[in-house]
């Protein structure tokens, strides 16, 4: 299993505690330190679209509106902390965030 996240991140640090604790063999990715490659970054894009982004994010907040405008591929690879976090990789399954209903897909 991987997670994909940033490292200051308190739900990825929450999500990789709960998984190990869980006996889950995981692989952390910073996005930040190890930049995603476009075909992952492709990959996600076209599992979650748009909700990829974190548009709560203080990051999303500090983008012009033409910096907005750009593809979600393009705004998490200029701007990693802009993605919604984490991304769990289990298999060919793919997940986003550490909601309530994540956790029980997961476990």
């Amino acid at each position: 299993m991987k997670l994909y996240g940033l490292k200051t991140c308190d739900t990825c640090r929450k999500a990789l505690t709960n998984l190990k604790n869980l006996g889950f063999d995981v692989e952390f990715v910073d996005i930040r330190a190890d930049p995603l490659p476009q075909a992952d970054l492709e990959r996600f894009a076209e599992a979650f679209g748009d909700d990829l982004l974190n548009r709560r994010s203080t990051t999303w907040r500090g983008l012009s509106e033409d910096q907005r405008q750009m593809p979600p591929v393009q705004l998490v690879a200029t701007y990693p902390a802009v993605m919604k976090r984490p991304v769990i990789e289990r298999g060919d399954q793919l997940y986003l965030g550490w909601s309530s209903q994540v956790q029980a897909r997961i476990t």
